[in-house]
């Protein structure tokens, strides 16, 4: 049975890595699973309202941890990949697996609040299936 919360696909997304992942591993996987959200939340509710979702996710997971809002340039139209990724490598493995562990849990958060839980998980299923099956670090020879 799925988590009312998410946190069945929160744990994979951010924190399935590799032992030994270094901070930039896990930046760039975070940072592949937001560009896949963006993707399949861009024809429903366009680039600007995906945007506006990850900026207040943003806003309300750098509550507690602000190092993720940095270089962040506030309300924008597009969701800054690059500024996460840096904000995210410039952390302990740790905390950056953290980070996006609660940017994820937000930006789930705040999109059940909208739309409904059942709406939200059937949206980004597509998402949270790839993610999940996705090796978050193979072997870039094989």
């Amino acid at each position: 049975m799925e988590s009312e919360d998410g946190r069945h696909w929160i744990g994979p997304l951010a924190g399935q890595t590799p032992d030994g992942a270094d901070s930039e591993q896990i930046a760039d996987r975070i940072c592949a699973v937001w560009l896949e959200i963006v993707q399949v939340l861009h024809p429903i509710i366009g680039q600007r309202g995906v945007a506006a979702l990850y900026d207040r996710s943003l806003t309300v997971a750098g509550a507690s941890r602000p190092w993720l809002l940095m270089g962040h340039q506030g309300v924008s139209s597009t969701v800054d990949a690059t500024a996460l990724r840096a904000a995210l490598a410039q952390q302990t493995p740790a905390e950056a697996a953290e980070g996006g562990r609660a940017l994820f849990q937000a930006f789930h958060e705040l999109l059940i609040s909208l739309i409904g839980a059942s709406l939200t998980e059937r949206l980004l299923l597509p998402v949270w299936s790839h993610s999940s099956a996705a090796s978050p670090a193979q072997d870039p020879s094989s």
